[in-house]
């Protein structure tokens, strides 16, 4: 969920790619600048301004716009032309599937050790072999608890809303996240390619059609501040977006669960700047740098050592950046669909583009 925010403008405006001199000591890093792909406004502003004062590295930043983007050109050129690059864990298997990722040397990341033990211990990659985890975060309800009766504790509240929420709902469109309502409205892996899965989910999606206000993936926040929507499917960290303008907007996780997304940093196995690219990612690993995400974004890290530098206050407004490493490890991680992903898309087409 690497999107740029409101909340971030004012620090987050800077060209498309950024490209920035290194200082002493520089020379020491003659092979060249490092290349770093990440989305739009998910790190602060003037980061590589830092890292490059701090280690010489001279650094470019590239933005890309969905995990997708970046995936097709990293393919393409085989992996030519990137030494970073930032994307959710499913393409991390992707990737290292394909022989484009780099192992990554621990001994040359030390700030690893911020992170809590449970940031490696994901099943994407156990042990972080390949990949850092950067955010983390779950899917759920954001609701408006003014304009909602009770509590909604199940996906089925929105795959099949009371009436007087119907007209009133908004749905994610991605697909990974559109299916795993469904998935998990019916006891199902999220991580499904089952036939029979896939159908039952079609089915109970396409009836669900009906009651929708939008599906809807960037102002699915702002529908419930205005009023527009009552409740919608989110992102965490974009449902707090909303709470930080109204505070009767709510989020819960489903009693039937949620997701685990994870969105990571990689080396890419191309890179001829491999020592620097992992020095950059030690960079990111410290804890004021990591921090920076949690108190301008809003989206918890499995940074402990950053997590722990917040002010409590920001756990208290915005209650799922207090969500426990624990407690997020028990919601089903995203992996790569593989030789099932071609019958997932083709689900995904069909649903949307039903009447």
């Amino acid at each position: 969920m690497g999107k740029f925010n409101k909340l971030a403008s004012a620090l987050l405006t800077g060209a498309a790619v950024l490209t920035l001199a290194g200082t002493a000591p520089g020379a020491a890093w003659a092979a060249g600048k490092i290349v770093i792909s990440n989305w739009d406004g998910y790190m602060p502003a003037d980061m590589l301004e830092r890292f490059t004062a701090e280690t010489g590295i001279e650094a470019e930043l590239a933005v890309h716009a969905t995990n997708e983007e970046i995936m097709g050109k990293v393919v393409a050129g085989k992996g030519k032309g990137y030494d970073v690059l930032f994307v959710s864990s499913p393409f991390v298997e992707a990737l290292k599937n394909l022989g484009l990722v780099a192992e990554l040397d621990h001994a040359k990341i030390p700030n690893m050790k911020n992170l809590y033990p449970e940031a490696m211990k994901l099943e994407y990659d156990p042990g972080n072999t390949v990949s850092v985890p950067y955010a983390w975060g779950t899917t759920g309800l954001c609701y408006r608890a003014d304009l909602v009766s009770g509590t909604p504790d199940s996906w089925m509240d929105l795959l099949k809303p009371a009436d007087a929420l119907k007209g009133k709902v908004t749905m994610l469109s991605t697909d990974r996240w559109l299916m795993a309502a469904a998935f998990l409205a019916e006891g199902k892996s999220v991580n499904s390619t089952d036939d029979a899965d896939l159908a039952a989910a079609k089915d109970l999606l396409i009836a669900a059609k009906k009651d929708l206000l939008a599906y809807d993936d960037t102002t699915f926040y702002a529908k419930l501040v205005s009023g527009e929507a009552s409740l919608v499917q989110a992102w965490d960290g974009w449902c707090n977006y909303g709470i930080a303008e109204n505070a009767d907007i709510k989020y819960v996780i489903p009693q039937e669960g949620s997701d685990l997304w994870v969105d990571t940093m990689v080396v890419t196995a191309a890179s001829e700047n491999k020592d620097a690219a992992m020095k950059f990612i030690d960079f990111i690993l410290q804890a004021d740098n990591g921090a920076w995400v949690p108190a301008n974004i809003l989206y918890k890290v499995p940074n402990k050592a950053a997590m722990e530098a917040l002010d409590p206050a920001l756990l208290t407004q915005f209650p799922n950046l207090a969500m426990s490493p624990e407690d997020l490890l028990k919601q089903e991680q995203l992996r790569d669909l593989g030789q099932g992903q071609k019958a997932f898309s083709k689900t995904v087409t069909e649903i949307l583009a039903s009447n």
